[in-house]
């Protein structure tokens, strides 16, 4: 957190940072197309993981909402959220944003995307997450801490 900042810092908008990933996925995918399963596997399994990661999003909106804090990590963090899905982990929004690109992912039975998967969460993992998590045990201190201990990071 820089000095006299109220935000994270962090080097990617997430919203920005799992579009801009599946768009490359997909332009390699029109580019080569590969299928990885079967369409009749691949599509039912990413409608399902559609209206979840739907469901988890706004679960977590909604109790960052009621928490009455910024849901943008651009923004300060005012309260740390403990109830929804947050008693669970401690990043639904990502989780959700990761359901939603395999969801797309497998709905359009693609590969590239799936290969760039790994690089999408090493960039999330260090150039987000862990610039909230600094960022909100040096605002929240033991607050933060005891949430850490009390709840996983993913699941």
């Amino acid at each position: 957190m820089k000095p006299g900042s109220d935000s994270p810092g962090v080097v990617v908008f997430p919203p920005l940072l799992f579009v801009g990933t599946l768009a490359l996925g997909l332009l390699l995918h029109w580019l080569e197309p590969l299928h990885p399963l079967s369409p009749s596997v691949a599509r039912p399994i990413g409608f399902i993981l559609l209206i979840l990661s739907v469901l988890l999003a706004r679960s977590a909106e909604q109790a960052m909402k009621r928490a009455g804090t910024n849901i943008r990590p651009d923004q300060p963090s005012l309260a740390i959220v403990t109830d929804g899905p947050f008693r669970f982990t401690r990043n639904p929004m990502y989780l959700a944003g990761i359901g939603l690109y395999l969801a797309v992912t497998l709905l359009l039975n693609a590969l590239w995307p799936l290969v760039l998967l790994p690089l999408m969460l090493a960039v999330l993992q260090w150039g987000v997450i862990r610039r909230e998590e600094t960022y909100l045990e040096a605002k929240f201190g033991a607050q933060y801490r005891d949430y850490r201990t009390r709840v996983r990071r993913w699941f």
